[in-house]
């Protein structure tokens, strides 16, 4: 459908207007339909002076309608601060119907001659427009007219939202602003949504969302589900996987259930496993035998015949095939044959229960983990059957179809926000970059996936930001552009919060959750952070602390009727995701301390202790204090203590050491780099080199063994060296700065040797190497500096643009700074070479030989099944290699663990070997494979030690 530039502009001004506290312009009434606080020329007074206009619907509509038109009505009365008047017919209102259902709506449209162009016959469309005299006795009129049932919902849904009220107003306590005026302006606007079915699979709900959906409502049932229809609606999304961990299923737990998604017009599938409407549970409850086609086929048939008898007619999209039970593969010995023949009869069944064609009835056939491998064996299911590709189930697409394949089914893409399975659970907290998953979803875009858009959201908090963002994207993926999502943050915190701190607590929740995402916090120990390599550990917490004050300075300034809000979305996953990386940290200080016999190992102990109990109050006031205790069990997912992909039964203290302390002072010493404690019998400490642009010092470290304060005395071999200081007590551990004279030193390689002598008569003699390159004048670009140049993507000195495309940075993607992709993702593979597609780096390196270079990108998956994704590299005049990332979810497959490193790390590190020329030097990254996202690149020159992010970016001159 081809819209107008005012349509287009509408929904864009109407996402910033009428947020709590957003300072609204006059002219944001100038598109169509838009609300705003002031009056202008032709607006009609949605509220005013604190009175709502009335919400007329007829009661032959649907369900759906009238239950959206309550809501509306709601949250008119509460943003005005009263209801609108009872009694008296009104001279103004809100008018909204159904085509064809509604005969006001059809009277209106009729003889006011209104354009249903865009709307009629389209599925879920609708218009709002204001019309004069729509009937006897109304002077003035906003007209909401839907297509459908869902249409002219989703048309007084989306006006909640423009006059402020989140769809987080119950789920996350966000309250509606208070107005006293509001208006709409003139004007025609005219909406659909682009994916068809648009929606969110409830999984992994045990301890937290299960508990707390018994306390709060007894269970999963109507009431439970009523307020999950009313989320998926206000996001203007038509789609459920209900929950169901076993005991859960949904039709048979309640049957008010269904009823009740019927009437909200939510269509209600089942999950990838669940094949025919049946829950999981449902066997063990209604089944006899065993789950196997092959052996009980009569028995499963009958069982698979009463959930399609079951739906009564309803709204729903029926999975078909069949998995092993619970999730689990089937068996090795499983023949395409026998699944095709599922498939077929499970069809036959779906025609006869219905009395129609089956083509009628909407169906998928979900390519999950290994019916992914049946696919590409060959395996087939009739055209209108939807094939719902799938991701690993860590955010990576595995396949997508042609872009030029069509079929009459469509395609589908079931996500992953949470996660049971290996190589580890992600349940707790969100960990998905918004950017990261709209990346994806915009190449499902690209790919024709417009059929099913489904995410996995396990206990739906605290995934509150990606899931807004997936299903706004959903609604019209093609407005959904890279300026859309670079914006998206700090617009949906404007909508929770208002625009007065909207960017700070935007740009705070990008940073948590890509500190998140660099290693998911189920994935932590006490070895992620490197204590010894690049001041790995010191970096990440200083972010971390720098993160925490930041939400700390802006809690003040939050209004007090948005303090649980804010407790729930911003201060609560930030302060705990610190002190969950804290602990770690200071569980790994306590190792490293006790092992270099350092009395201060059992300070960290304690402090490892008090941030562990730390994180229980945090939880605590999540449950028991925000919103008086509405959000009892919610943040109960495990965290602490995994040693394997399953959790722990309870968070678990990282195993801490204690050390005995002598009652006397005795010195030791700590180099950078490694993890022994000096001195050593017959052994010095040799400290990596020094060099005055990637290393112009290293960390030395005089520490104290025993309880009482020890002195010392520290003293360079060379003029060239300085110690500071040169002596000093000691309690606890005392850092020497060493400073370099880098203008006396010639060109070449030093040593140096730092002579410890403490007064308990310690002796400890550290060797300093020192290595002042040649200086290469004119040469510019990255400088190596410590055996390395570091650079992020987005730093190229030059992108050459494919062909017809362009190169993007997408900011924030990755676990550094941002991500590089050519778009469209769509074309054909380049070859590398010559004036082709690149991104050009110049390098500055002190001496010629064989470097290895260090490609990070994101683990995009082979998603045309083509053997990989390749891309070139070359330095200097050199033809370019090519490298091909390879990455495969299933086990046993040659580049299973490639894939499995590549989650954890969130990155995949491809490496290639070349030779440099000393002084200056070109690196280029050709284009070949489209689909790609470079993150960061590194030229090493000598072996290095380092840690789990890499060296920071080298300088640039």
């Amino acid at each position: 459908m081809r819209r107008s530039l005012p349509a287009l502009i509408a929904p864009l001004l109407c996402l910033f207007a009428l947020l709590p506290d957003a300072a609204i312009a006059a002219r944001d009434c100038r598109a169509p339909a838009a609300v705003c606080e002031s009056r202008s020329q032709g607006t009609l007074a949605l509220i005013e002076r604190g009175t709502p206009l009335p919400v007329l619907v007829e009661q032959d509509d649907f369900a759906a309608v009238a239950l959206a038109a309550k809501a509306l009505r709601d949250d008119l009365a509460a943003v005005g601060g009263a209801e609108a008047p009872a009694g008296a017919p009104p001279k103004q209102a809100i008018i909204a119907g159904t085509l064809g259902h509604s005969a006001r709506i059809d009277r209106i449209v009729r003889e006011q001659g209104i354009d249903t162009g865009g709307v009629a016959g389209v599925w879920e469309a609708y218009l709002l427009q204001v019309v004069e005299h729509p009937e006897p006795g109304i002077d003035r009129a906003l007209l909401v007219v839907g297509a459908d049932r869902r249409g002219t919902a989703f048309g007084l849904y989306e006006l909640s939202r423009r006059i402020g009220v989140s769809p987080w107003t119950w789920w996350a306590d966000v309250p509606p602003p208070r107005r006293t005026e509001l208006h709409v302006a003139p004007g025609r606007f005219v909406d659909a949504p682009k994916v068809r079915y648009r929606g969110i699979f409830i999984n992994d709900e045990d301890p937290a969302l299960g508990n707390w959906s018994k306390a709060t409502f007894g269970g999963t049932n109507h009431r439970f589900y009523e307020r999950v229809f009313q989320l998926i609606l206000r996001h203007k999304a038509n789609y459920l996987w209900p929950a169901m961990w076993l005991p859960r299923a949904f039709y048979d737990d309640d049957p008010r259930n269904a009823e009740l998604a019927d009437e909200y017009g939510v269509v209600i599938a089942t999950s990838h496993h669940e094949p025919m409407m049946r829950a999981h549970d449902e066997w063990s409850r209604h089944g006899s035998g065993p789950w196997d086609y092959a052996k009980n086929a009569d028995t499963l048939q009958r069982f698979w015949r009463g959930g399609i008898e079951r739906l009564q007619g309803r709204e729903a999209v029926v999975t078909l095939g069949m998995r092993g039970d619970g999730d689990e593969p089937m068996s090795e010995e499983t023949a395409t044959a026998l699944l095709e023949r599922i498939v077929a009869d499970q069809r036959r069944i779906i025609g006869e229960v219905t009395g129609q064609p089956v083509e009628r009835t909407p169906q998928v056939w979900a390519l999950y983990k290994e019916v992914q491998d049946y696919y590409d064996k060959g395996m087939r299911v009739p055209d209108d059957v939807t094939l719902l590709f799938a991701d690993d189930n860590w955010g990576n697409i595995r396949r997508l179809p042609d872009p030029l394949a069509r079929r009459a089914g469509g395609y589908g893409v079931y996500y992953h926000f949470d996660y049971v399975g290996g190589p580890r659970n992600y349940k707790w907290l969100n960990t998905t970059q918004v950017e990261r998953a709209w990346e994806q979803m915009r190449l499902a875009w690209a790919h024709g996936v417009e059929r099913v858009w489904v995410v996995n959201v396990g206990d739906i908090k605290p995934m509150e930001l990606p899931i807004s963002a997936f299903l706004d994207q959903a609604w019209d993926p093609e407005a959904a552009d890279l300026d859309w999502i670079a914006r998206y943050p700090e617009s949906w915190a404007r909508e929770q919060f208002g625009a007065a701190h909207a960017r700070e607590i935007g740009d705070i929740l990008t940073r948590y959750t890509q500190y998140n995402a660099r290693r998911k916090p189920e994935l932590l120990d006490a070895a992620t952070w490197s204590l010894l390599h690049d001041d790995e550990a010191d970096r990440v917490i200083g972010e971390w602390d720098a993160l925490e004050q930041r939400v700390l300075a802006l809690a003040p300034r939050i209004a007090a009727s948005h303090r649980d809000a804010w407790v729930q979305l911003v201060e609560y996953p930030v302060l705990a995701s610190a002190n969950l990386n804290r602990l770690y940290v200071a569980a790994a200080r306590n190792r490293l301390y006790a092992a270099q016999g350092r009395a201060s190992a059992n300070r960290w102990a304690d402090e490892a202790r008090r941030l562990f109990a730390h994180d229980a109050g945090l939880q605590r006031r999540y449950e028991h204090e925000v919103a008086d205790g509405k959000w009892r069990h919610m943040m109960s997912q495990v965290r602490i203590g995994y040693t394997h992909w399953q959790q722990p039964e309870r968070n678990v203290m990282p195993a801490l050491s204690r050390v005995d302390v002598p009652g006397r002072g005795v010195t030791g010493v700590a180099v950078e780099g490694d993890a022994r404690g000096w001195p050593q019998p017959a052994d010095s400490p040799r400290l990596p080199p020094l060099d005055p642009v990637g290393a112009p010092s290293r960390a030395v470290v005089v520490y104290n063994r025993g309880a009482q304060p020890v002195g010392f005395t520290a003293k360079s071999s060379q003029p060239w060296l300085r110690v500071t200081p040169a002596q000093a007590e000691v309690e606890d551990a005392q850092p020497l700065e060493l400073a370099v004279d880098w203008d006396s030193l010639p060109e070449g390689e030093h040593e140096a040797v730092i002579a410890i002598r403490g007064a308990d008569r310690t002796e400890v003699y550290v060797q300093v190497p020192v290595r002042k390159p040649p200086a290469h004048p004119g040469a510019r670009g990255f400088v190596k500096g410590d055996g390395v140049i570091a650079i992020e993507a987005a730093h190229h000195a030059r992108a050459v643009a494919p062909a017809g495309g362009q190169w993007q940075v997408i900011p924030n993607l990755g676990r550094t700074r941002s991500g590089v992709t050519a778009w469209p993702a769509t074309g054909a593979s380049l070859t590398p070479g010559g004036d082709g597609a690149r991104l050009e780096y110049p390098l500055v390196v002190d001496a010629g030989g064989e470097v290895e270079v260090r490609v990070a990108l994101a683990p995009t998956l082979d998603l045309r099944n083509r053997g990989g994704l390749r891309y070139g590299v070359s330095i200097g005049e050199e033809s370019p290699q090519v490298v091909t990332m390879r990455l495969d979810p299933t086990p046993g497959d040659p580049d299973f663990r490639s894939w499995e490193r590549a989650v954890i790390d969130n990155v995949h590190v491809a490496t290639s070997r070349h030779r440099v020329a000393a002084g200056a030097n070109t690196l280029r990254l050709w284009l070949v494979d489209p689909g790609l996202v470079f993150e960061r690149v590194e030229v090493v020159t000598r072996p290095r030690p380092r840690g789990t992010l890499g060296p920071v970016e080298s300088g640039r001159r």
